[in-house]
């Protein structure tokens, strides 16, 4: 569970859809296609779905992760799925193996996190790494190019029971439209790249 990172690495604003907006897919495929077009780094993508299945406010990356997995392995590269979970335990250990296999690649961090009451629901884009578990209070290293975050409950207050009796439809339904959107605009930025011989 994440609380984000002040750090900017990029100069795009924040970027917000709530998941019932109906073209919640096509706005956010569109919002990230557009940054991998311009990330500095180079054209492998790899998506880190960081979370645990043991908490249902906190399932949103293995969720994300398990959906997208199959959908696109020639296009990104997908860590964390319900299988084999991306957590606190393993998180560094994961890091140092993504950046020694995919150096100078775009790191995409996926993470659920608590916010105010009028932000739940809201799938939020944000530049630079992400600080997973600063929400709950851990010290676990920071990770990726941007981030997404999923504000699936209120935060403020007893912050694990707040995840263990989080919605699961809530989760699933992000769940549904961050893995979409990531290969779609996965496949959108495969097209230019086939186009144009590289990144627009």
């Amino acid at each position: 569970m994440n609380k984000v990172d002040s750090r900017m690495d990029f100069s795009f604003p924040l970027f917000k859809v709530e998941y019932r907006n109906e073209n919640a897919v096509e706005q956010l495929a569109q919002h990230l296609a557009h940054r991998f077009r311009l990330s500095p780094y180079d054209h492998e993508l790899v998506i880190l779905c960081i979370g645990t299945d043991r908490s249902t406010g906190d399932a949103l990356g293995p969720l994300v992760g398990t959906k997208l997995k199959p959908q696109a392995p020639q296009l990104l590269h997908v860590y964390g799925t319900l299988e084999e979970p991306v957590h606190a335990i393993n998180l560094g250990e994961k890091i140092q193996y993504i950046q020694g296999t995919h150096q100078n690649a775009t790191i995409v961090a996926i993470d659920a996190c608590l916010g105010q009451f009028s932000n739940v629901g809201n799938i939020n884009v944000a530049d630079g790494p992400l600080k997973p578990g600063a929400g709950v209070k851990k010290d676990l290293p920071s990770v990726g190019t941007f981030h997404i975050t999923g504000i699936v409950n209120v935060g403020g207050f007893m912050e694990y029971f707040v995840l263990q009796n989080t919605r699961l439809y809530i989760v699933m339904r992000m769940a549904d439209i961050i893995a979409a959107a990531l290969f779609k605009a996965a496949l959108l930025t495969s097209s230019d790249q086939n186009k144009y011989g590289s990144r627009m």
